[in-house]
Protein backbone atom coordinates (compact mmCIF):
# COMPACT_ATOMS: atom_id res chain seq x y z
CA UNK A 1 0.00 0.00 0.00
CA UNK A 2 1.74 3.27 -1.07
CA UNK A 3 0.85 5.07 2.17
CA UNK A 4 3.37 6.38 4.69
CA UNK A 5 2.90 5.43 8.35
CA UNK A 6 4.90 6.15 11.51
CA UNK A 7 4.34 4.64 14.94
CA UNK A 8 6.35 4.81 18.16
CA UNK A 9 9.83 6.30 18.56
CA UNK A 10 12.35 6.58 15.71
CA UNK A 11 15.62 8.52 15.23
CA UNK A 12 15.84 11.64 13.08
CA UNK A 13 17.82 9.84 10.33
CA UNK A 14 17.91 6.28 9.04
CA UNK A 15 20.97 4.13 9.76
CA UNK A 16 22.20 6.39 12.56
CA UNK A 17 22.86 5.79 16.26
CA UNK A 18 19.65 5.41 18.28
CA UNK A 19 20.22 5.01 22.02
CA UNK A 20 17.97 3.89 24.85
CA UNK A 21 17.61 6.15 27.93
CA UNK A 22 20.31 4.07 29.69
CA UNK A 23 22.76 4.55 26.80
CA UNK A 24 22.37 1.11 25.21
CA UNK A 25 21.49 0.78 21.52
CA UNK A 26 18.22 0.09 19.77
CA UNK A 27 18.70 -2.19 16.74
CA UNK A 28 17.47 -1.16 13.31
CA UNK A 29 15.91 -3.56 10.80
CA UNK A 30 15.01 -2.78 7.19
CA UNK A 31 11.83 -4.72 6.44
CA UNK A 32 11.37 -4.59 2.67
CA UNK A 33 10.15 -6.33 -0.44
CA UNK A 34 11.41 -6.96 -4.00
CA UNK A 35 15.02 -6.66 -2.96
CA UNK A 36 15.61 -3.01 -2.10
CA UNK A 37 13.19 -1.81 -4.78
CA UNK A 38 9.76 -2.43 -3.22
CA UNK A 39 7.92 -0.89 -0.30
CA UNK A 40 9.82 -1.05 2.97
CA UNK A 41 9.74 -0.12 6.63
CA UNK A 42 12.55 0.69 9.07
CA UNK A 43 11.86 -0.74 12.52
CA UNK A 44 13.82 -0.30 15.75
CA UNK A 45 14.12 -3.17 18.25
CA UNK A 46 14.97 -3.57 21.91
CA UNK A 47 17.15 -6.56 20.93
CA UNK A 48 18.83 -7.83 17.77
CA UNK A 49 16.01 -9.47 15.73
CA UNK A 50 18.37 -12.23 14.59
CA UNK A 51 18.66 -14.38 17.72
CA UNK A 52 17.42 -17.93 17.03
CA UNK A 53 18.07 -20.42 19.85
CA UNK A 54 16.64 -23.60 18.34
CA UNK A 55 14.82 -25.14 15.38
CA UNK A 56 12.61 -27.83 16.87
CA UNK A 57 10.46 -29.18 14.02
CA UNK A 58 10.04 -29.10 10.29
CA UNK A 59 6.93 -30.53 8.66
CA UNK A 60 5.01 -30.21 5.41
CA UNK A 61 1.70 -28.37 5.07
CA UNK A 62 1.60 -28.77 1.28
CA UNK A 63 -1.97 -29.34 0.07
CA UNK A 64 -2.81 -32.64 -1.63
CA UNK A 65 -4.10 -32.10 -5.15
CA UNK A 66 -7.23 -33.93 -6.31
CA UNK A 67 -7.51 -32.35 -9.78
CA UNK A 68 -4.41 -30.71 -11.25
CA UNK A 69 -6.04 -29.96 -14.61
CA UNK A 70 -9.64 -28.93 -14.15
CA UNK A 71 -12.38 -27.60 -16.42
CA UNK A 72 -15.38 -28.47 -14.23
CA UNK A 73 -17.36 -25.80 -12.41
CA UNK A 74 -17.76 -26.51 -8.71
CA UNK A 75 -19.68 -25.22 -5.75
CA UNK A 76 -17.87 -25.64 -2.42
CA UNK A 77 -19.85 -25.45 0.82
CA UNK A 78 -17.33 -23.51 2.86
CA UNK A 79 -19.10 -23.70 6.19
CA UNK A 80 -18.74 -27.50 6.04
CA UNK A 81 -15.03 -27.06 6.81
CA UNK A 82 -15.01 -28.33 10.41
CA UNK A 83 -14.11 -25.97 13.25
CA UNK A 84 -10.60 -26.71 14.55
CA UNK A 85 -9.06 -25.31 17.75
CA UNK A 86 -5.60 -24.32 16.48
CA UNK A 87 -5.35 -21.38 14.05
CA UNK A 88 -2.77 -22.92 11.70
CA UNK A 89 -4.29 -26.39 11.78
CA UNK A 90 -7.70 -24.91 10.95
CA UNK A 91 -6.45 -23.51 7.64
CA UNK A 92 -7.56 -25.72 4.73
CA UNK A 93 -6.34 -24.92 1.23
CA UNK A 94 -9.13 -25.59 -1.28
CA UNK A 95 -7.79 -24.05 -4.51
CA UNK A 96 -4.26 -23.15 -5.58
CA UNK A 97 -1.78 -22.54 -8.38
CA UNK A 98 1.90 -21.61 -8.47
CA UNK A 99 1.08 -17.95 -7.64
CA UNK A 100 -1.45 -18.19 -4.85
CA UNK A 101 -3.75 -20.28 -2.68
CA UNK A 102 -7.31 -19.89 -1.43
CA UNK A 103 -7.76 -21.07 2.14
CA UNK A 104 -10.74 -21.55 4.46
CA UNK A 105 -10.38 -21.58 8.23
CA UNK A 106 -12.65 -21.98 11.26
CA UNK A 107 -10.39 -21.65 14.33
CA UNK A 108 -12.02 -21.95 17.76
CA UNK A 109 -9.13 -21.22 20.11
CA UNK A 110 -9.28 -17.60 21.24
CA UNK A 111 -5.47 -17.30 21.14
CA UNK A 112 -2.37 -19.36 20.40
CA UNK A 113 0.76 -20.04 22.43
CA UNK A 114 2.98 -19.30 19.42
CA UNK A 115 3.60 -16.58 16.85
CA UNK A 116 3.35 -17.07 13.08
CA UNK A 117 5.29 -15.79 10.09
CA UNK A 118 4.57 -16.56 6.43
CA UNK A 119 7.79 -15.92 4.51
CA UNK A 120 6.34 -17.01 1.16
CA UNK A 121 3.16 -15.01 0.85
CA UNK A 122 1.25 -11.88 1.56
CA UNK A 123 -1.95 -12.90 3.36
CA UNK A 124 -5.31 -11.28 2.69
CA UNK A 125 -7.62 -12.47 5.49
CA UNK A 126 -11.34 -11.77 5.05
CA UNK A 127 -13.35 -11.93 8.28
CA UNK A 128 -16.68 -13.64 7.60
CA UNK A 129 -17.42 -14.45 11.24
CA UNK A 130 -15.69 -13.31 14.39
CA UNK A 131 -14.18 -10.29 16.09
CA UNK A 132 -10.83 -9.80 17.74
CA UNK A 133 -7.37 -8.30 17.38
CA UNK A 134 -4.63 -8.94 14.85
CA UNK A 135 -1.45 -8.51 16.90
CA UNK A 136 1.76 -7.95 14.93
CA UNK A 137 5.36 -6.87 15.36
CA UNK A 138 4.34 -3.54 13.73
CA UNK A 139 1.23 -2.89 15.79
CA UNK A 140 -2.31 -4.10 16.33
CA UNK A 141 -5.56 -3.94 14.37
CA UNK A 142 -9.01 -4.65 15.77
CA UNK A 143 -11.24 -6.53 13.32
CA UNK A 144 -14.87 -7.49 12.84
CA UNK A 145 -17.27 -8.95 10.26
CA UNK A 146 -16.47 -7.74 6.75
CA UNK A 147 -12.87 -6.68 7.34
CA UNK A 148 -10.01 -7.46 5.01
CA UNK A 149 -6.71 -7.79 6.91
CA UNK A 150 -3.64 -7.38 4.68
CA UNK A 151 -0.58 -8.97 6.30
CA UNK A 152 2.59 -8.53 4.19
CA UNK A 153 4.94 -11.51 3.96
CA UNK A 154 7.44 -11.76 6.78
CA UNK A 155 5.26 -10.01 9.36
CA UNK A 156 5.28 -11.88 12.69
CA UNK A 157 1.74 -12.04 14.03
CA UNK A 158 -0.87 -13.83 16.08
CA UNK A 159 -4.65 -13.45 16.14
CA UNK A 160 -6.69 -13.13 19.33
CA UNK A 161 -10.38 -13.94 18.78
CA UNK A 162 -13.19 -12.80 21.06
CA UNK A 163 -15.33 -15.89 20.45
CA UNK A 164 -14.99 -19.49 19.29
CA UNK A 165 -17.25 -19.07 16.22
CA UNK A 166 -14.87 -17.74 13.56
CA UNK A 167 -14.88 -18.13 9.77
CA UNK A 168 -12.05 -16.82 7.59
CA UNK A 169 -11.54 -16.65 3.81
CA UNK A 170 -7.81 -16.28 3.15
CA UNK A 171 -5.83 -15.53 -0.01
CA UNK A 172 -2.12 -16.36 0.17
CA UNK A 173 -0.18 -14.59 -2.57
CA UNK A 174 3.39 -15.30 -3.62
CA UNK A 175 3.34 -11.84 -5.24
CA UNK A 176 2.87 -8.58 -3.31
CA UNK A 177 -0.76 -7.45 -3.02
CA UNK A 178 -1.53 -3.82 -3.84
CA UNK A 179 -4.46 -1.49 -4.31
CA UNK A 180 -5.50 -1.44 -8.02
CA UNK A 181 -3.35 0.60 -10.41
CA UNK A 182 -6.54 1.64 -12.23
CA UNK A 183 -7.52 3.69 -9.16
CA UNK A 184 -4.13 5.31 -8.42
CA UNK A 185 -2.30 8.25 -9.95
CA UNK A 186 1.39 7.96 -10.77
CA UNK A 187 2.30 9.19 -7.27
CA UNK A 188 0.32 6.28 -5.75
CA UNK A 189 -2.59 8.36 -4.44
CA UNK A 190 -6.08 6.90 -4.85
CA UNK A 191 -7.98 8.93 -7.42
CA UNK A 192 -11.37 10.63 -7.17
CA UNK A 193 -13.16 7.84 -9.05
CA UNK A 194 -11.73 5.14 -6.79
CA UNK A 195 -14.40 3.23 -4.82
CA UNK A 196 -12.41 3.84 -1.62
CA UNK A 197 -9.71 6.24 -0.45
CA UNK A 198 -6.86 6.46 2.02
CA UNK A 199 -9.08 7.51 4.93
CA UNK A 200 -10.82 4.11 4.65
CA UNK A 201 -7.53 2.29 5.32
CA UNK A 202 -7.06 1.44 8.99
CA UNK A 203 -3.41 1.43 10.04
CA UNK A 204 -1.96 0.02 13.30
CA UNK A 205 -2.44 2.44 16.19
CA UNK A 206 -1.30 0.37 19.18
CA UNK A 207 2.31 -0.87 19.27
CA UNK A 208 3.01 -3.66 21.78
CA UNK A 209 6.63 -3.45 22.92
CA UNK A 210 8.15 -6.17 25.11
CA UNK A 211 11.72 -6.07 26.39
CA UNK A 212 11.88 -9.76 27.29
CA UNK A 213 14.32 -12.63 26.91
CA UNK A 214 13.24 -16.27 27.00
CA UNK A 215 11.95 -18.99 24.68
CA UNK A 216 9.47 -17.61 22.14
CA UNK A 217 8.07 -20.08 19.60
CA UNK A 218 7.55 -18.73 16.07
CA UNK A 219 6.09 -21.02 13.43
CA UNK A 220 7.59 -19.98 10.11
CA UNK A 221 6.08 -21.02 6.79
CA UNK A 222 8.58 -21.43 3.95
CA UNK A 223 8.00 -23.35 0.72
CA UNK A 224 4.92 -25.14 2.07
CA UNK A 225 6.68 -26.30 5.23
CA UNK A 226 6.41 -25.11 8.81
CA UNK A 227 9.62 -24.58 10.77
CA UNK A 228 9.11 -24.33 14.52
CA UNK A 229 11.78 -21.90 15.67
CA UNK A 230 12.63 -20.64 19.14
CA UNK A 231 13.67 -16.99 19.37
CA UNK A 232 15.71 -15.72 22.29
CA UNK A 233 13.73 -12.47 22.63
CA UNK A 234 10.10 -11.48 22.33
CA UNK A 235 9.23 -10.84 18.64
CA UNK A 236 7.13 -7.81 19.61
CA UNK A 237 10.09 -5.73 20.78
CA UNK A 238 9.72 -2.90 18.24
CA UNK A 239 9.96 0.54 19.86
CA UNK A 240 9.01 2.38 16.67
CA UNK A 241 9.00 2.27 12.87
CA UNK A 242 8.17 4.22 9.76
CA UNK A 243 7.69 3.41 6.10
CA UNK A 244 5.23 1.88 3.65
CA UNK A 245 5.31 -1.84 4.47
CA UNK A 246 2.94 -2.69 7.34
CA UNK A 247 -0.32 -4.55 7.99
CA UNK A 248 -3.58 -2.72 7.48
CA UNK A 249 -7.34 -3.28 7.48
CA UNK A 250 -10.10 -2.29 5.08
CA UNK A 251 -13.80 -3.02 5.55
CA UNK A 252 -15.83 -4.33 2.63
CA UNK A 253 -18.62 -2.12 4.02
CA UNK A 254 -16.50 0.95 3.15
CA UNK A 255 -16.32 -0.04 -0.54
CA UNK A 256 -18.41 2.44 -2.57
CA UNK A 257 -20.01 0.66 -5.56
CA UNK A 258 -19.76 2.07 -9.07
CA UNK A 259 -23.04 1.79 -11.00
CA UNK A 260 -24.31 2.79 -14.42
CA UNK A 261 -27.35 2.86 -16.66
CA UNK A 262 -26.42 -0.61 -17.97
CA UNK A 263 -24.55 -3.49 -16.36
CA UNK A 264 -20.99 -2.60 -15.36
CA UNK A 265 -18.08 -5.03 -15.96
CA UNK A 266 -16.43 -6.80 -12.98
CA UNK A 267 -13.33 -4.52 -12.86
CA UNK A 268 -15.45 -1.75 -11.28
CA UNK A 269 -15.58 -3.96 -8.18
CA UNK A 270 -11.80 -4.37 -7.99
CA UNK A 271 -10.33 -3.91 -4.49
CA UNK A 272 -6.86 -5.51 -4.53
CA UNK A 273 -4.48 -6.85 -7.16
CA UNK A 274 -1.20 -8.60 -7.76
CA UNK A 275 0.37 -9.39 -11.12
CA UNK A 276 -1.19 -12.88 -10.85
CA UNK A 277 -4.80 -12.23 -9.75
CA UNK A 278 -7.35 -9.59 -8.74
CA UNK A 279 -9.75 -9.40 -5.79
CA UNK A 280 -13.16 -7.73 -6.15
CA UNK A 281 -15.86 -6.76 -3.63
CA UNK A 282 -19.54 -7.08 -4.49
CA UNK A 283 -21.56 -4.92 -2.10
CA UNK A 284 -25.17 -3.70 -1.77
CA UNK A 285 -25.88 -1.23 -4.57
CA UNK A 286 -28.50 0.27 -6.84
CA UNK A 287 -29.15 -1.68 -10.03
CA UNK A 288 -28.72 -0.35 -13.54
CA UNK A 289 -31.17 2.42 -14.36
CA UNK A 290 -31.65 2.17 -18.15
CA UNK A 291 -35.36 1.36 -18.72
CA UNK A 292 -34.42 -1.82 -20.60
CA UNK A 293 -31.44 -2.79 -18.42
CA UNK A 294 -30.82 -6.42 -17.43
CA UNK A 295 -29.27 -6.20 -13.96
CA UNK A 296 -28.11 -9.84 -13.90
CA UNK A 297 -24.61 -10.32 -15.33
CA UNK A 298 -24.41 -11.35 -18.96
CA UNK A 299 -23.01 -14.72 -20.02
CA UNK A 300 -19.27 -14.47 -20.45
CA UNK A 301 -16.41 -16.78 -21.34
CA UNK A 302 -13.58 -17.35 -18.90
CA UNK A 303 -10.79 -17.52 -21.45
CA UNK A 304 -7.94 -15.90 -19.55
CA UNK A 305 -8.78 -16.57 -15.92
CA UNK A 306 -10.42 -18.83 -13.36
CA UNK A 307 -13.19 -17.09 -11.41
CA UNK A 308 -13.79 -17.79 -7.72
CA UNK A 309 -16.72 -16.17 -5.93
CA UNK A 310 -17.04 -16.40 -2.15
CA UNK A 311 -20.59 -15.66 -1.02
CA UNK A 312 -20.76 -13.70 2.23
CA UNK A 313 -24.33 -12.57 2.75
CA UNK A 314 -27.51 -11.32 1.11
CA UNK A 315 -29.52 -12.36 -1.96
CA UNK A 316 -27.33 -13.51 -4.85
CA UNK A 317 -29.57 -12.70 -7.78
CA UNK A 318 -27.53 -14.51 -10.46
CA UNK A 319 -27.31 -17.90 -8.71
CA UNK A 320 -29.75 -20.55 -7.55
CA UNK A 321 -29.37 -22.35 -4.23
CA UNK A 322 -26.44 -20.27 -2.95
CA UNK A 323 -25.86 -19.60 0.75
CA UNK A 324 -23.28 -17.75 2.87
CA UNK A 325 -19.93 -19.52 2.90
CA UNK A 326 -20.42 -21.12 -0.50
CA UNK A 327 -17.68 -20.80 -3.11
CA UNK A 328 -18.27 -21.07 -6.85
CA UNK A 329 -15.38 -22.01 -9.13
CA UNK A 330 -15.83 -21.21 -12.82
CA UNK A 331 -12.64 -22.31 -14.62
CA UNK A 332 -11.10 -20.84 -17.74
CA UNK A 333 -12.09 -22.39 -21.04
CA UNK A 334 -15.88 -22.47 -20.71
CA UNK A 335 -18.58 -19.77 -20.53
CA UNK A 336 -20.78 -19.17 -17.51
CA UNK A 337 -23.53 -16.77 -16.54
CA UNK A 338 -26.72 -16.44 -14.53
CA UNK A 339 -28.63 -19.59 -13.68
CA UNK A 340 -31.90 -20.30 -15.56
CA UNK A 341 -34.63 -17.87 -14.57
CA UNK A 342 -32.42 -15.46 -12.65
CA UNK A 343 -31.88 -13.12 -15.62
CA UNK A 344 -35.63 -12.77 -16.09
CA UNK A 345 -36.22 -12.27 -12.36
CA UNK A 346 -33.67 -9.44 -12.20
CA UNK A 347 -35.42 -7.24 -14.78
CA UNK A 348 -37.10 -4.27 -13.14
CA UNK A 349 -35.39 -4.76 -9.77
CA UNK A 350 -34.03 -1.57 -8.22
CA UNK A 351 -31.39 -2.83 -5.82
CA UNK A 352 -29.30 -5.81 -4.72
CA UNK A 353 -28.21 -6.59 -1.17
CA UNK A 354 -25.53 -9.15 -2.10
CA UNK A 355 -22.15 -9.25 -0.38
CA UNK A 356 -19.36 -11.35 -1.90
CA UNK A 357 -15.60 -11.53 -2.53
CA UNK A 358 -14.35 -12.52 -5.99
CA UNK A 359 -10.87 -13.73 -6.93
CA UNK A 360 -9.89 -13.99 -10.61
CA UNK A 361 -6.60 -15.80 -11.24
CA UNK A 362 -4.55 -15.60 -14.41
CA UNK A 363 -3.29 -19.18 -14.09
CA UNK A 364 -5.60 -22.20 -13.76
CA UNK A 365 -6.45 -23.32 -10.25
CA UNK A 366 -5.90 -26.84 -9.00
CA UNK A 367 -8.60 -28.41 -6.84
CA UNK A 368 -7.39 -29.95 -3.58
CA UNK A 369 -8.56 -32.98 -1.65
CA UNK A 370 -9.87 -30.63 1.04
CA UNK A 371 -12.05 -28.94 -1.60
CA UNK A 372 -13.50 -32.25 -2.76
CA UNK A 373 -14.68 -32.99 0.80
CA UNK A 374 -17.09 -30.03 0.56
CA UNK A 375 -17.76 -30.03 -3.20
CA UNK A 376 -21.07 -30.20 -5.04
CA UNK A 377 -19.94 -32.25 -8.03
CA UNK A 378 -23.21 -31.70 -9.91
CA UNK A 379 -23.00 -27.89 -9.79
CA UNK A 380 -21.73 -27.76 -13.38
CA UNK A 381 -25.17 -29.04 -14.51
CA UNK A 382 -27.02 -26.17 -12.81
CA UNK A 383 -27.31 -24.20 -16.06
CA UNK A 384 -29.47 -26.87 -17.72
CA UNK A 385 -33.09 -25.94 -18.42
Amino acid sequence: MPLYHKLGEIPHKRHTVFRKPNGDFYYEQLFGTIGFDGMSTNSYHEHRPTQVKEIRKQYSVAPKIAKANNIQSYRLRGFQVPPTPDYLESRKTVLMNSDMAIVLAAPTDKTQDYFYKNTDSDELIFIHKGTGTLRTMLGNLDFKYGDYLLVPRGIIYKIDFDTEDNRLFIVESHRPIYTPKRYRNWFGQLLEHSPFCERDIRRPEVLETYNEKGDFVIKVKKQSEIFEMVYATHPFDVIGYDGYNFPYAFSIHDFEPITGSIHQPPPVHQTFESDAFVVCSFVPRMYDYHPDAIPAPYNHSNIDSDEVLYYVDGDFMSRNDIAPGHISLHPAGIPHGPHPGTMEKSIGKARTEELAVMVDTFKPLMVTEEAMKIADEKYYQSWLD
